[in-house]
C-alpha cells in the first residue's frame, strides 16, 4: 500500500485529522476551510486517502497531466490571485481523487510505454536473420552459401534488391546447361498449379535421376534437398557419374562453369566452385543413408500432405511407372 499526500502551494503547514476528515460541503462543491486559528486563513483542510499501488500509478499520471496543463497556461496563472490558485488546486485534488478511483481498464497507456513497445518491435525486425527473412519457406540454397563466401555484401544486396540483369555470359551459361541436360534426358513441359505440384515435380525428377544414375551411370541436373544441422538445404547438381573401381562403385560430382573469357579461372573462383561441390556431397551423404522426416519436410515448406495433385503431374508420375495416389 502507498499513502498519497498532496500539498497545496504557498502553505507553510497543514493540519490533518485522519480520524475525522472533514468532507466537502455538498452545497458549494468545494472542500471546507479549517476553523483552527493556528493555520493560515483561506487554506483548505485536505483529507488523506490510502490508495493501492495501481491507483498510485494513476495519480502520478494525473499529476503529470496537471503539470503540463499548468505550464501551458502559465501566463494567465501568474496574474491570478492566491485565492484563485488555492481554488484551482483544490479542484485538481478532487480530479486526482476521481482518477484514482477509476479502474485500470479505463487508463490509457503511458507515452513512454508506447515508445518502448515500438522500439522493441523495430529491434526484433532488424535482428531477424536473413535466412528466416528470405528463405523461410524456400530452403537455404547451395548457391546462397557459395555466394556469401564469394562476397557477403554483394549477397545481401541481391537479397534486398533482387538479382542482377542477365548478361550475355549468363545467358550463354544457361543455354549450355540446357544443351548438356538434353543429351541425357528428354524434357517435357508440365503446368504447375500449386506448391505441392512444384515439390512433387522436384521429387519426381530426383527419383528419375537416381534411377538413371543406377542403370546408365550418368545423370544431369539432379535436384537434391536435405536437413543439414537443422537447416533445410536445396540445390541442383549439374552432373553425377557412377564410376566402377576395384573396390566397388563411386560417385563423381561434376559442376559445369562458363566464363566470358577464354582463360583459366583464378584461385578464388576455383575455391568457390570446389566449395559448391562439397556442399552437394554433404547433402548426398546425409540423404542416402538417413533420408529426412516427411513431417518436418511438410511443416517447413508449408505443404499439405493430403493435397490433390494436378492432372498433368499425376499423368507424369504414372508415365514413369510410379503409383500416384489421387
Amino acid at each position: 500500500m502507498a499513502i498519497a499526500t498532496v500539498t497545496a502551494p504557498r502553505s507553510p503547514k497543514i493540519n490533518y485529522s485522519p480520524d475525522r476528515p472533514k468532507m466537502a460541503d455538498s452545497g458549494s462543491g468545494l472542500p471546507p476551510f479549517n476553523d483552527d486559528e493556528s493555520t493560515h486563513e483561506g487554506v483548505p483542510n485536505i483529507p488523506v486517502e490510502i490508495v493501492s499501488d495501481e491507483e498510485m500509478a494513476l495519480i502520478e499520471a494525473a499529476l503529470a497531466a496537471a503539470r503540463s496543463s499548468i505550464s501551458s497556461s502559465s501566463s494567465s496563472a501568474i496574474n491570478s490571485s492566491s485565492s484563485s490558485k488555492i481554488l484551482f488546486n483544490a479542484r485538481s485534488i478532487q480530479s486526482i481523487t476521481l482518477l484514482s478511483k477509476r479502474g485500470l481498464s479505463a487508463a490509457h497507456p503511458d507515452i513512454e510505454d508506447l515508445c518502448k513497445t515500438a522500439s522493441t518491435q523495430k529491434r526484433v525486425k532488424v535482428n531477424e536473420s536473413l535466412l528466416h527473412r528470405f528463405r523461410r519457406k524456400k530452403g537455404f540454397a547451395v548457391t546462397d552459401f557459395t555466394g556469401t563466401e564469394w562476397c557477403e555484401k554483394q549477397k545481401v544486396f541481391s537479397l534486398h534488391s533482387g538479382s542482377r540483369e542477365k548478361t550475355k555470359a549468363v545467358e550463354a551459361g544457361i543455354a549450355r546447361h540446357a544443351m548438356l541436360e538434353a543429351e541425357v534426358v528428354k524434357k517435357a513441359k508440365v503446368q504447375v498449379k500449386s506448391a505441392e505440384d512444384r515439390w512433387a515435380l522436384k521429387l519426381l525428377n530426383f527419383t528419375f535421376g537416381v534411377n538413371q544414375l543406377l542403370f546408365e551411370g550418368l545423370t544431369r541436373e539432379l535436384p537434391v534437398m536435405g536437413l543439414i544441422e537443422g537447416v533445410w538445404m536445396v540445390g541442383v547438381i549439374d552432373e553425377v557419374r557412377m564410376l566402377e573401381t576395384d573396390t566397388g562403385r563411386m560417385l563423381m560430382l561434376v559442376d559445369t562453369k562458363t566464363r566470358s573469357r577464354d582463360t583459366v579461372p583464378a584461385e578464388p573462383q576455383q575455391r568457390n566452385g570446389k566449395l559448391q561441390l562439397m556442399c552437394y556431397k554433404y547433402i548426398l551423404d546425409s540423404l542416402i543413408p538417413d533420408g529426412f522426416s516427411s513431417r518436418q519436410f511438410f511443416d517447413f515448406f508449408s505443404l499439405n500432405p493430403y493435397s490433390t495433385l494436378s492432372e498433368e503431374i499425376t499423368e507424369s508420375i504414372t508415365s514413369f511407372g510410379f503409383t500416384a495416389k489421387i
